[in-house]
């Protein structure tokens, strides 16, 4: 029996021997292709980024040369560091801290030891690079700049970072992607195709030539081409108005959702990012935490819309059929909702009657949080009443991401029930303690973009489509259905006259709040918003200078722009947002600027001094 066992157990080894090597020699070629990795060296030949295109067709970026020196560890041969290091322009400790980094990644692949040579640093060392194997010259394309605007628009490349290289089997060490914006959205397109070489090795690791005669080898395909639609002209104006100011300015065509311009101030010439100072001027940018030009406000940045929103409260109450264009309001100098609590003060005179079209354009705060109040008590359960309230505002793209093709961004917030609960836990709440929602101010948030967004849906009487920047890809115009469908709102089409017509009194009426802003012969319809800004300062709430808000769109009839401009401690709407949005409007429109008087004072004008200063207002206290 145990003769038997031994003899079993010998025959079914043999037979997972014979099995694993009939494997390993008929189906297995992993040994084959890691023999392949010793014995062939593939050699990339990077493609040339694709351009990209303002509107009109104008060129804003291209490419140009530049060069890499490249290291493969493990053909390194004995050199001296001394004397490389000092034609690299690089110090020892950079060189050591680089070839480390390199043998972390691979001894057999290639990484870069010093990147973005120029061409007179290339030729000069071209010549020198027999002396030192193991390192080679490896041909680049980087961005060439035809434009020193919208760097917030246009994003740049940089070099890949671990998490690419794990996340994309496209990407090597030391290969460039499309870090923010166009160039972060479009990466697949812009990037192309890269090409490959397949050399090969000798026994001694020496190159002896194309692998099968360079059956295999491929060459590099160019990256799309793309045409955005950002009209560069409008971009530079609206750059040269934000000048010494800090905010946001989007604007978009209302009939297509094609975003005109996304200004964000301050801002910085985008060539900074290219060739090698991009890591020292990167650096700069990155640390100034005070002005933030790194940070996109017209995308990131989330503020209280403040009185612009009465436009979607209005709105929402003619929906609900709470009132009508005629329902008339006492203010008297503002609105006081509560025993010892602090009235919303406005501007009207103590005593007015306003309707819905004085309550638009004289901004009556009275108006708008009786209106606020009577959405939400329409309904027996005040949360089932700020929940409609909520998927009213929401319906304009508020509260939520839009879904556009841009490299960043933030939802915002519409508070509804589940929002309130959670801070009154006890269910101490009811529709008065959200009545700041009635004029923006409250928990609602939103951001330039959003607002613009909102602005197109009013235009439109009813709908907007998804926000996009990409019009044409190599030449071809775009058939996304996302961005070609429309998304509707709430509200029935025949409730946005009344509220359009108040907007375009804003501009037209004596006592409208951007009267002093209006263009001739330009139909504007818009609101102006002053924002209170408050931040926390040693454990005080304290009440900051406030900021200037403006939505607008022209013609009233058939829109052919909307904007919103947003400025940072800009006092009121009608002293920048609402002028600036009037010139945007005009050089949109018109291609030329007739209010000059409005031009000089918003060129020439400047916030620095308000920004300098470590705060402005009195403190209020947290417990009041």
């Amino acid at each position: 029996m145990r003769k038997l066992l031994l003899f079993f157990s010998i025959v079914f080894i043999g037979v997972i021997f014979l099995g694993r090597l009939s494997y390993l020699q008929l189906f297995d070629n992993s040994f084959e292709a890691l023999s392949n990795k010793n014995a062939i060296k593939i050699i990339y030949d990077y493609p040339e980024r694709g351009y990209i295109y303002d509107r009109d067709g104008k060129l804003l970026v291209s490419n140009q040369p530049a060069y890499d020196v490249m290291v493969i560890p493990r053909d390194l041969k004995a050199f001296d560091t001394l004397e490389f290091c000092s034609l690299l322009k690089i110090t020892r400790e950079k060189f050591d801290k680089e070839l480390a980094r390199a043998k972390r990644y691979s001894p057999r692949l290639p990484s870069v030891i010093v990147a973005q040579l120029s061409k007179n640093d290339y030729a000069f060392l071209q010549e020198k690079m027999r002396k030192y194997p193991g390192f080679y010259i490896q041909k680049r394309s980087l961005r060439d700049y035809q434009t020193n605007i919208g760097a917030n628009v246009l994003g740049y490349i940089a070099e890949v970072n671990p998490d690419n290289i794990k996340n994309d089997s496209y990407y090597q060490s030391g290969e460039l992607l499309g870090k923010t914006g166009i160039e972060k959205s479009y990466e697949d397109l812009l990037r192309g195709i890269k090409g490959k070489k397949y050399i090969q090795k000798d026994r001694f690791n020496r190159d002896i030539g194309p692998y099968k005669e360079g059956v295999f080898d491929t060459l590099p395909e160019k990256g799309k081409d793309i045409t955005v639609t950002i009209d560069a002209e409008l971009q530079a104006y609206g750059e040269l108005l934000m000048q010494n100011k800090r905010g946001g300015v989007v604007a978009i065509e209302p009939e297509t959702g094609e975003i005109l311009t996304m200004v964000s101030a301050p801002n910085y010439n985008p060539d900074l990012l290219v060739g090698r100072p991009r890591s020292a001027n990167y650096m700069k940018l990155a640390k100034d935490t005070i002005a933030k030009p790194l940070y996109d406000r017209g995308l990131l940045a989330e503020y209280s819309p403040g009185s612009p929103f009465k436009i979607l409260n209005a709105l929402a109450a003619l929906q609900e059929e709470v009132i009508t264009p005629e329902t008339k309001f006492t203010c008297y100098g503002g609105y006081t909702y509560a025993r010892n609590t602090k009235p919303l003060g406005c501007h009207c005179y103590p005593g007015a009657r306003n309707d819905m079209n004085r309550g638009i354009y004289e901004s009556c705060n009275a108006y708008f949080g009786q209106t606020y109040r009577k959405i939400i008590e329409k309904f027996d359960d005040h949360k089932e009443g700020i929940d409609n309230w909520a998927d009213h505002i929401k319906s304009f793209g508020l509260g939520n991401y839009l879904g556009y093709d841009l490299s960043t961004g933030r939802k915002g917030l519409v508070p509804d029930s589940k929002f309130y609960d959670k801070w009154y836990p006890n269910g101490g709440w009811r529709g008065v303690t959200t009545i700041s929602n009635s004029i923006g101010q409250g928990e609602v948030l939103a951001t330039p973009i959003q607002l613009a967004n909102m602005t197109a849906a009013v235009a439109n009487r009813g709908y907007y489509y998804t926000p996009h920047i990409i019009k044409k890809i190599n030449d071809e115009p775009i058939n996304i259905k996302k961005y070609t469908t429309p998304r509707r709102t709430t509200i029935d089409a025949k409730h946005f006259e009344p509220v359009v017509q108040g907007m375009y009194d804003v501009y037209r009426r004596p006592g409208g709040t951007a009267y002093y802003s209006q263009v001739k012969g330009i139909d504007i319809a818009g609101k102006t918003g002053t924002v209170e800004n408050f931040m926390i300062i040693d454990s005080v709430k304290t009440q900051l200078d406030d900021h200037s808000v403006f939505i607008a769109f022209a013609p009233k009839d058939k829109p052919k722009i909307a904007l919103a401009v947003f400025i940072e401690n800009g006092y009121w709407g009608g002293r920048w947002a609402a002028p600036i949005a009037s010139l945007m409007i005009e050089k949109y429109i018109r291609n030329e600027i007739t209010r000059t008087d409005l031009e000089y004072r918003m060129l020439n004008g400047s916030l620095e001094e308000v920004y300098a200063k470590p705060y402005s207002g009195k403190p209020f206290r947290i417990n009041e």
